[in-house]
Parts: structure tokens; sequence; C-alpha cells
């Protein structure tokens, strides 16, 4: 692919976790969120270890707290639906302040609230160390579908070409003395949508001829080394290797405890 476009959440910068090969933090990401969704949701300190873990690896990629926080928007419907639990959910029920919530409701907005939290501050993260187009080579790396990472590749590519046609559009209909207030406006709207998704497959097919002219067989080439050492493998591999640690130190203390008990 062609120069890749700066990225709302990326950050650029030039630290360990920066130069670690996209492939390698895809991979030890993906484990950090199987780690955590194995956690039992009663093991408090284990997801407090989690985030120790996150904000270690967010000093290290120099990401301040403030950029974290404010891409972390992307959870709030899942906030929502946890907010939501205790007041709906069924069985034994507690008294707090003076409104009767269910106690499997709050265990499960618990469990929701953190590893939903987790998975985003890790995913965050990624994206804020690693380039788009990067991440979808390091994607292509792992052997995950050639066709679904072209089609994610040229999603990212022309993305903000289709995000400046539908402003150009919004422009033109204002200039004409259009302001959407009510109902009556949807027509108008959905035609301007039809002919944006017209406009869109039109120069799809372009750019696909255009590809097919050059020479395009299937596959994109790859121009940049995305090759890791075992170091680097080593390196990534460190998150999730100390969030499984934790787990299994979770374990065992659990364990010893419930056999002292016992």
């Amino acid at each position: 692919m062609g120069a890749g476009h700066n990225h709302q959440l990326y950050r650029a910068g030039d630290t360990l976790v920066h130069r670690l090969p996209p492939q390698c933090k895809l991979a030890a990401v993906a484990a950090f969120a199987l780690v955590v969704v194995a956690t039992p949701r009663e093991w408090f300190w284990a997801f407090g270890l989690y985030a120790v873990l996150l904000a270690v690896v967010a000093l290290a990629a120099r990401v301040p707290l403030v950029f974290v926080l404010r891409r972390m928007v992307i959870e709030l419907p899942f906030v929502v639906f946890a907010v939501a639990l205790p007041f709906i959910g069924l069985g034994e029920r507690v008294p707090l302040l003076g409104v009767s919530l269910s106690v499997e409701g709050l265990w499960s907005a618990w469990n929701i609230l953190a590893k939903a939290t987790l998975g985003v501050v890790a995913s965050v993260l990624l994206a804020a160390t690693t380039e788009p187009r990067l991440m979808l080579l390091g994607a292509q790396r792992l052997r995950l579908p050639p066709l679904l990472v072209q089609i994610a590749m040229f999603m990212l590519r022309y993305m903000d070409v289709i995000v400046d046609e539908m402003r150009r559009m919004r422009v033109a209909r204002e200039s004409r003395g259009f302001v959407a207030r009510d109902v009556r406006h949807i027509p108008v709207i959905a035609r301007s949508a039809g002919a944006l998704f017209i406009r869109s497959y039109e120069r799809g097919e372009r750019v696909h001829l255009a590809m097919l002219s050059r020479g395009y067989s299937g596959s994109m080439p790859v121009i940049q080394d995305l090759s890791a050492s075992s170091r680097q493998w080593l390196t990534a591999g460190m998150l999730p290797g100390a969030a499984l640690v934790v787990l299994l130190g979770t374990l065992c203390g659990t364990l010893l405890v419930n056999g002292g008990l016992a």
C-alpha cells in the first residue's frame, strides 16, 4: 500500500513499544485479552495487577493518561449496559442507598466493566503505538485471511476520501439553504446517502480497473520488512506472560487458602 495516513488513534513516537513489529504486538494483545477473559470475576487483585501492567506499557510507550481516557469513549455502550444490569437482574437482591439491586446483576456489571475496560485500554495502546497500515500488514504476517486483510486495507485507505466526499455534499446542501431540522428532511438525507453510495461504488470500480492494468493479481506487494526476531517476540510476550503469571499465582493462592480453610 501507499504511505500510511495519520490516524487519530495513533501517537507517533520512537519508544521500544513503537519499534516492535506489529505482528508481535497484535499477538501480545490477543493473548493478554484471553488471560483477562479467563480470569474469574471474583479475583479483584488480579484485575488490579492487569491494570498495573497496562500502566507500565503506557509509561514505556509514553502515552499520556488523558490520551487513553479520551479514546475510551467507545466503551460507553458497555458501561450503559453494565449499569443497567443490577436494576434488571434476577435472583437475590440487596438494598443500596434505598434501591434494590440484584446481586447477580452487580457481579455481572463488575465482570463486564473490568474485562471490557482492560481490553479497550490494551487496544488503545496498540493503536496508539502502531500505524493502522502496519497493523494490517502485521495481521497478514499472522496468516489472517488475505482477502479480509486487503478489504480492511482499502477501507482504511479510502475512508478519509469517502468522509471528505460526504463533507462536500453537506456543504453543497447547506450552501443552497438546506438545514435538516425534522423528519420531513429525511428524504433529502436519504437521497444524499444513495448518491454517496453510487459515487463510492463507481470509484471502487475505477480503482480496481486501474490496479488490474498495473498487474494486480489478488495480493498487494509488501515493500517493508516486517520480520521479527526472537528477542522482539520475547519483549512483546512480557505483557501476556506477566498477566498469565498473575492468573496462575492468584489461582495457587486461592487453592492454598481454600485448602487451609478446609
